[in-house]
C-alpha cells in the first residue's frame, strides 16, 4: 500500500521528508510538491499563490485505489481535507504538528497566535521574498538550493493561511482508518519560530487528536519538524501504523 507525504509551507517535499527515504524500502512513497513549491507549477487563476483546498484535490487524485496519508504543518490541513473528502480511499492518517488552529480557536493561547499570525504576515507581505528568507533564517543556515527556497518564500507570502482553514472533523472521527497525531516535545524553541509556538502547537495537536479520535504521540528532542529532528522515532511510528493496518486488512489464510 503506497504512502503520500504532504509537506508544509516555505519548503518542498524533498527537503521536508528527506529523512523518510528509508520508508521506501518496503513500499511506494509519494512526495508531491504542493503547487508553487519545489518542482510543481504555480497556482493559476485563484488570486493566491497556494491554496490548501486546491492541494487537497490534488492529493485526492493521487490516492488511487487507496493510500496511507501523512501531512506536516500546512500539509496537515491539506491531508485532513483530502481524508475528509474521500475517507474510503485513506488507509491511515498521520498529522505531524498540524496547523489546524481553528479547531482550537476557543483556547486563548491559540486565538492570540492567530491574531499574531495575521499581523506578522501582513507586515511580511509588504516586504520581499528575500527579506522573508532573511527574517526566517536570521539565526540559522538556510537550506539549499537558494533559488528553490526563494520560490518557496514567494509562494508562502501569497498563500491562503492554513491556520484560518475551517476543518470538518466529523467525517474523520467517523472514518474507520487509524489516525495518529505527532507532536514535538518542544523542550526548546528553535530560531525562526514565533514566540509561544510550543504552547500553541501542544494545544492544537491535543485538540485535533481528541476531535478526530487519533492517538497523540509526543517526540522528545523535536519541535515543529519531528520528521527531520528525530526521524528514526517518526519513521518507526509510521511503519508500525502502516504495518498494523495492512495486517488487519489482509489476514493470513489461517486466520
Amino acid at each position: 500500500m503506497p504512502a503520500i507525504l504532504v509537506h508544509g509551507t516555505f519548503t518542498w517535499a524533498e527537503l521536508t521528508f528527506e529523512h523518510q527515504r528509508p520508508l521506501a524500502r518496503r513500499r511506494r512513497v509519494l512526495l508531491p510538491d504542493r503547487r508553487g513549491f519545489g518542482d510543481s507549477p504555480d497556482l493559476e487563476g485563484e488570486g493566491v499563490t497556494s491554496d490548501y483546498a486546491v492541494d487537497a484535490d490534488d492529493v485526492v487524485a493521487l490516492l488511487g485505489a487507496g493510500a496511507h496519508l501523512v501531512g506536516h504543518s500546512y500539509g496537515g490541513t491539506v491531508a485532513m481535507l483530502a481524508a475528509a473528502a474521500r475517507p474510503d480511499l485513506v488507509r491511515s492518517l498521520t498529522l505531524i504538528e498540524p496547523c489546524a488552529h481553528q479547531l482550537a480557536a476557543a483556547e486563548p493561547v491559540v486565538a492570540a497566535a492567530v491574531e499574531d499570525g495575521r499581523r506578522f504576515m501582513a507586515g511580511a507581505r509588504r516586504g520581499t521574498p528575500e527579506e522573508y528568507v532573511a527574517t526566517a533564517y536570521r539565526d540559522a543556515t538556510p537550506p539549499e538550493p537558494a533559488d528553490r527556497l526563494l520560490r518557496a518564500a514567494r509562494t508562502a507570502l501569497g498563500e491562503r493561511p492554513c491556520w484560518l482553514a475551517e476543518l470538518a472533523v466529523t467525517p474523520l472521527a467517523q472514518a474507520p482508518f487509524p489516525k495518529l497525531v505527532i507532536l514535538g516535545g518542544w523542550e526548546r524553541t528553535p530560531p525562526g519560530y514565533r514566540p509561544g509556538m510550543a504552547a500553541v502547537m501542544r494545544t492544537v495537536a491535543a485538540t485535533t487528536a481528541d476531535l478526530i479520535g487519533a492517538r497523540l504521540a509526543r517526540i522528545p528532542g523535536a519541535a515543529h519538524e519531528p520528521q527531520r529532528e528525530q526521524p528514526a522515532a517518526v519513521n518507526a511510528l509510521l511503519e508500525k501504523l502502516w504495518d498494523g493496518t495492512e495486517e488487519t486488512a489482509c489476514p493470513s489464510p489461517d486466520a
